[in-house]
């Protein structure tokens, strides 16, 4: 019997993503400093073909951008709260109102629409417990069409990764 050999490939709707562009993709999240030079010797593939696939990948919204991550601590943002949210209405300009309000807070690092008991999860920073309470009342509670609010706060953090590709 004949060995095959499978490929390793990823398919999203017309892209299509084989084991060196995923190869590629695990070492740019390692470290988007990485040089296209380093890539290909690691990859064993020629620098032009890396540059073309980092390109392809970059016009085709696989690679997003590139980032600085910030150890929080260090730069005053010690403080990190989890923050599930219900509103009370759920129409499409209600939800729309509610998002354009989250994503001009600075404290909001990130927020999730979820399903269940909170319509969002949003990942706060701050300084301080002071802080946070001074976010909670100043602005969040004042946040047109809020529900409930259940704060949740971070102990200590166990996993911290950004990495979808190995």
């Amino acid at each position: 019997m004949a060995k095959t050999t499978i490929k390793e490939q990823t398919a999203v709707g017309n892209l299509v993503l084989d084991e060196k562009d995923l190869a590629i993709l695990g070492l740019l999240q390692q470290n988007a400093r990485i040089t296209v030079k380093e890539i290909s010797e690691q990859i064993h593939l020629s620098t032009t073909p890396v540059h073309e696939r980092i390109k392809r990948m970059e016009a085709d919204g696989v690679i997003k951008q590139y980032v600085t991550l910030v150890d929080h601590n260090k730069v005053k943002k010690g403080l990190m709260v989890i923050c599930y949210v219900s509103i009370k209405e759920h129409s499409k300009t209600a939800g729309t109102t509610f998002i354009k309000s989250i994503n001009a807070m600075n404290e909001v690092i990130e927020c999730y629409s979820i399903s269940g008991e909170f319509d969002f999860m949003l990942k706060i920073a701050v300084e301080s417990m002071d802080a946070y309470y001074n976010f909670h009342v100043n602005k969040l509670s004042l946040t047109e069409n809020i529900g409930h609010v259940q704060s949740v706060f971070v102990m200590g953090v166990i996993k911290d990764t950004h990495r979808l590709v190995y």
